[in-house]
């Protein structure tokens, strides 16, 4: 039996997290902070995928943030053997599009991953990864349905169906971001996981579905990356040519409509890290449950998250269940569960 290629890691680092604000804003957005260890969350991503059965990394990111990943990525000896700069957001099917061109567009495994998420069981992750493989490589697309504890409304869901062997399933439906019925209905069936935006498909079957789903993306990628201009390791496809291309996500681009889509489900720690709320709940907490860093005084408090850059002290007494995170000269001050709505802030400041 040939020796299996190397998996190359692609991962999408065009996000801006606004969820995350006042910390993460346009010119250094979520994946590029430590909000969960002393690396970034760019970094941890990258090291998830360090090791023998791994090439180096291609990166898709936007063309502001060059230098900031470069530099990150050298930090953890880390570094990509492609950074594709886009000059437009157009979603995830055509980044990975960049991604898989640039991979030479053969039969390599690509393993596609947000830059911005977090996954507490490596190992389990890894496991997960080897147990698609044989179905990758007879050219199945596969997508990793995170084991759900929650009825989530803030993610798309997947029903998970026939097995396919030891652990894999044909995906039976993806499921748009459900109301709270909905959710906890898929919960309590036992047979649904969450979409958690990772992939693993070798790059020509995910181009060749994209030939037969979204010809146009194909297209337009595809001269962007003929076009391109290149230094070192730096890919800037041409801006014209890509700007042609549909904006689509791959779920609807490609993972929908294609017939052999499969889904190994999951249980490894994973979390998005969506919002304040999300990151309290996967932070380690002291005795009274507040989750602490830089200059904090806290008295009498509990269940908070507070978040302070150098320079700042922040002094609390007599709270419960309050965020709060200055940044810059901005102070974010909400009830634990709101988090969510930092995004109309944003708005209301906007305007």
């Amino acid at each position: 039996m040939p020796e299996a290629k190397p998996i190359i890691p692609v991962i999408l680092s065009g996000g801006s997290g606004t969820r995350l604000w006042p910390l993460s804003r346009p010119e250094q957005p979520k994946q590029l902070l430590p909000l969960t260890a002393e690396q970034t969350m760019l970094q941890l991503t990258a090291l998830r995928t360090a090791g023998e059965h791994f090439a180096r990394p291609i990166i898709v990111a936007n063309a502001a943030h060059a230098d900031q990943v470069e530099t990150q990525l050298t930090d953890v000896a880390a570094e990509a053997q492609a950074l594709i700069l886009e000059p437009m957001g157009r979603n995830t099917a055509p980044a990975i599009a960049l991604a898989a061109i640039a991979a030479g567009g053969g039969s390599d495994p690509i393993l596609v991953m947000p830059s911005d998420h977090v996954i507490a069981d490596v190992d389990a992750f890894h496991a997960a990864i080897q147990v698609a493989l044989p179905l990758v490589q007879e050219g199945w697309l596969i997508t990793f349905g995170i084991a759900p504890d929650a009825p989530e409304t803030g993610y798309g869901w997947i029903k998970v169906g026939a097995s396919l062997g030891d652990g894999v399933h044909r995906v039976d439906q993806f499921v748009e971001k459900p109301p709270r019925d909905k959710a906890e209905a898929m919960l309590a069936a036992g047979d649904h996981a969450w979409n958690g935006g990772i992939f693993l498909f070798r790059a020509d079957m995910y181009l060749g579905a994209l030939s037969v789903y979204a010809p146009e993306m194909l297209v337009a990628t595809q001269q962007a990356m003929d076009k391109a201009r290149r230094e070192g390791v730096r890919i800037w496809p041409d801006a014209e040519a890509f700007a042609g291309s549909p904006s689509d996500s791959i779920d609807y681009a490609v993972m929908e409509k294609a017939p052999r889509v499969a889904v190994v489900p999951v249980a490894m720690g994973w979390s998005d890290v969506g919002s304040w709320d999300a990151l309290h709940a996967i932070s380690e907490c002291d005795s009274d449950g507040n989750v602490c860093r830089g200059d904090v005084v806290m008295l009498d408090a509990e269940n908070c998250l507070v978040r302070s850059e150098p320079g700042r002290r922040i002094a609390l007494v007599g709270v419960r269940d309050l965020i709060v995170v200055a940044a810059g000269d901005d102070v974010l001050v909400l009830p634990r569960g709101r988090s969510q709505d930092v995004r109309k802030i944003i708005e209301a400041m906007k305007g």
